[in-house]
């Protein structure tokens, strides 16, 4: 079995005494957490217990505006890729996806991928919404500027591995209310 990070939307977080009541599925990514997820989770991101570990390993971000920076980044990278269908079917299930399960946060559980290391989990987590997620919002927000053209060109020739995650109704993980 592979291990995988996981993205939900809820309307509200989990916290210490629950999950949210409706927990709508988005995607799985197998063996990382692609760009994708980072992007999406990189507005008004923040730690909060998670609904299916017991470290505080999971990552909450504002839906919408993860949403909108990579729907923006999608339309970059998808400048260099006009001819490529296999790219422009990806990005409309993705974003048809995202405009269906809309809600007010993502809420990206990690602990599959942040547990394969052996280091700590939660020290993990912190260094994702430290470091990792920070640089990979900084990054997309300077190529959709047009400032980070080598790091477009860098995703157009790799993009499956960045955004090609499986968005379903339902994940591995799928929880019931």
């Amino acid at each position: 079995m592979a291990n995988r990070s996981y993205l939900y939307s809820a309307d509200s977080l989990p916290n210490e005494t629950g999950i949210p009541q409706r927990i709508r599925c988005i995607s799985e990514h197998n063996w990382d957490v692609p760009l994708a997820h980072k992007l999406l989770v990189g507005r008004g991101t923040s730690i909060v217990p998670s609904m299916i570990w017991n470290p505080p390993i999971g990552i909450a971000a504002d839906y919408a505006g993860g949403a909108a920076l990579l729907r923006d980044l999608l339309g970059a990278v998808g400048e260099g890729l006009e001819g490529d269908v296999e790219f422009a079917d990806c990005v409309a299930r993705t974003t048809a996806h995202l405009d269906k399960q809309q809600a007010e946060y993502f809420v990206l559980e990690t602990g599959e991928i942040v547990s394969m290391t052996g280091d700590d989990p939660a020290a993990s987590v912190r260094d994702l919404v430290s470091e990792d997620i920070p640089d990979a919002v900084a990054r997309a927000e300077a190529a959709i500027a047009g400032r980070n053209d080598d790091w477009l060109a860098a995703l157009r020739s790799d993009w499956q591995k960045h955004f090609a995650s499986f968005y379903s109704d339902a994940l591995y993980f799928t929880f019931t209310h």
